[in-house]
């Protein structure tokens, strides 16, 4: 069967960047500029507060990756400013709770990860009332007036997931089926990563048994949704899985595995999750997606505090704009880099993500043979 290649442009005429521009890219943003670097040092500014609400924990990168570096860059660049920080484990109101007692405690800026997205422009127009400039990191808050908003360029995401798992599928024959478990109806991303995927899955023909969004992007779930699957498709014809992230692939390994799908058919993830990393090594996940969040949420702390300095956005950032039904918003999309078995070495490792011996404990043999032993940031 003839297998339909996505398209490189995203519609929209984006400058998708790779995590080797970023030492130029923060020199750009913050790492010159004399609003920046006066942040704290003059003692105008040592009560800036900044918040930083994430939106769950089930996602791993949110707490072992993402808050860190936030949290560091902030304290970087600004030894004076706080840093408020917020998960609300999934939970919107939760969420909205979070944002308001920030803004009590002299939050000067929100940036903001959405639990969902619609729910939560009261959330940023409560902050606009307040005076209070929000980014949105990671998940666009639709409706609202947003100062500026730092992501990936998700539909690219999708596209790349099903590309890479069309190729490990290869041709198929009459009766296979695929089963799609798409993100949480919740998230604005989950429908931008769906809508990339379905564009090359469309276009190549293939015939999907079962979709399903699943809830809070539950691995539980994910699971669950995955072994009705089973029970109800012949399961030798299931020839391959599009999971949104890491974690709804582990549960539909688990599904798969428990099932006698040993190994199971190529399984696509995303967000590089360690767990992740691992499997694919072992031979159970085909592939994720490599996303620099440090990159993300370094960025994201320069302009938030660029903000609390200045109340402007720093000039040169946007390399986009996007329309939440509010306004343009100014963007920065990231570009999303796809990681197989053969190029662990070349993109987590040599990035710096995960290291050799965080990857490789137990798994030695199946590291030397990736080529993975050898690599280094």
């Amino acid at each position: 069967m003839n297998r339909a290649r996505p398209d490189d442009s995203n519609g929209r005429g984006a400058t998708r960047l790779r995590p080797v521009v970023v030492a130029a890219l923060l020199t750009m943003v913050c790492g010159l500029a004399p609003a920046c670097a006066a942040v704290g040092s003059d003692g105008t500014d040592d009560d800036a507060r900044i918040a930083l609400l994430l939106p769950e924990s089930k996602t791993a990168r949110y707490e072992s990756q993402d808050r860190p570096a936030f949290e560091h860059r902030v304290e970087e660049i600004c030894p004076a400013c706080e840093t408020l920080t917020g998960n609300a484990n999934q939970d919107a109101a939760r969420q909205q709770a979070q944002a308001e007692a920030a803004i009590t405690n002299g939050a000067d800026v929100l940036v903001l990860d959405p639990v969902d997205s619609v729910a939560a422009a009261v959330i940023v127009r409560h902050a606009a009332s307040a005076g209070v400039p929000v980014v949105t990191y990671d998940r666009l808050v639709l409706d609202a007036p947003v100062a500026f908003h730092v992501t990936f360029d998700n539909r690219r995401v999708g596209a790349l997931q099903a590309q890479v798992l069309l190729e490990a599928v290869g041709d198929t024959r009459e009766g296979d089926v695929f089963v799609v478990l798409n993100g949480s109806p919740t998230d604005h991303n989950a429908a931008q990563f769906r809508d990339g995927a379905t564009s090359v899955l469309d276009a190549a023909g293939i015939t999907v048994g079962a979709e399903v969004d699943v809830p809070d992007w539950s691995p539980d779930q994910a699971q669950q949704a995955m072994e009705r699957a089973l029970a109800t498709l012949d399961r030798d014809r299931v020839v391959g899985v599009y999971a949104a992230n890491d974690g709804l692939a582990g549960g539909a390994i688990a599904a798969m595995t428990t099932a006698g799908l040993d190994p199971p058919p190529p399984v696509t993830g995303q967000d590089a999750e360690l767990a992740a990393i691992r499997r694919i090594l072992a031979g159970q996940q085909h592939m994720t997606v490599y996303k620099a969040v440090r990159t993300q949420a370094t960025i994201a702390a320069e302009v938030a505090v660029t903000l609390a300095r200045t109340g402007e956005v720093p000039e040169g950032v946007a390399t986009d704009h996007i329309d939440n039904g509010y306004g343009q918003v100014p963007a920065l999309l990231l570009e999303p880099i796809p990681v197989t078995r053969e190029t662990i070495g070349s993109t987590v490792v040599v990035d710096g993500f995960w290291s050799v011996e965080e990857i490789c404990a137990g798994m030695e043999r199946e590291c030397t043979d990736a080529g993975v032993m050898g690599a280094s940031p």
